[in-house]
């Protein structure tokens, strides 16, 4: 699909479900900034396309920080949103990223356990008792520029859980303006949620897809 502010592409769609790849540093629902969210436009180009008269229902059953592209699913109907989020509830919606580390992440793979806290007045995420159980695996694939390429599997889906959890052991994201305090100012974060898998909600057939990582920098140094 193609809007005047952004070209959106679509990786599936059905009568149930419409998976897209989200562009970075456009947010996924509406925030204090008015710009251009990814749900209205979804909407919006549904309501075109199929002619549809009054509101257009689509579902948000999981999320993207804005600064973050990736593969994303939509319910279009209410019973496609409640089967998906409740795979969500069960963990049965599988999201992988891949991300570019400042540094040598050492172990080279492994898992991270940590209870997390967002402070809604800074909308930041610390390491905190108060907070809710956040988890992932990683594998470090690659280390170049004393940069490393790895891949991680979310088991929760905490806020900025990805970016948190590695810059507390002291390997922040490429470019994250928020928890790396090394980034400069124009650099984009290096995270992109390259995969993901879920049980379709009426078939119950399972789905997955992949897309290739970012061509450019720092991805193309991997």
């Amino acid at each position: 699909m193609e809007d005047g502010k952004a070209m959106i592409k679509i990786l599936y769609e059905d009568n149930h479900l419409l998976v897209v790849l989200k562009p970075i540093n456009m947010p996924v629902q509406r925030d204090a900034s008015g710009d251009m969210d990814l749900l209205t436009l979804l909407k919006d180009d549904l309501k075109k396309r199929y002619q549809k008269p009054g509101n257009v229902y689509l579902g948000l059953v999981h999320r993207l920080d804005r600064p973050v592209g990736g593969i994303m699913v939509f319910a279009k109907t209410s019973k496609a949103a409640s089967r998906l989020s409740e795979q969500v509830r069960c963990h049965q919606l599988e999201k992988e990223y891949h991300a570019v580390l400042m540094g040598n992440m050492m172990p080279k793979e492994g898992t991270l356990k940590d209870y997390l806290w967002k402070n809604p007045k800074t909308n930041r995420t610390i390491i905190d008792k108060r907070g809710k159980e956040a988890v992932l695996s990683y594998k470090r694939l690659k280390m170049i520029n004393n940069m490393s390429l790895v891949q991680i599997w979310l088991k929760t889906g905490r806020s900025h859980q990805i970016r948190v959890q590695f810059s507390s052991r002291g390997f922040p994201l490429y470019g994250d303006q928020r928890y790396n305090k090394m980034a400069k100012a124009g650099e984009q974060i290096a995270l992109f949620a390259s995969s993901l898998s879920f049980y379709h909600p009426i078939t119950k057939e399972k789905m997955t897809f992949t897309e290739p990582l970012p061509n450019n920098y720092p991805w193309n140094l991997f």
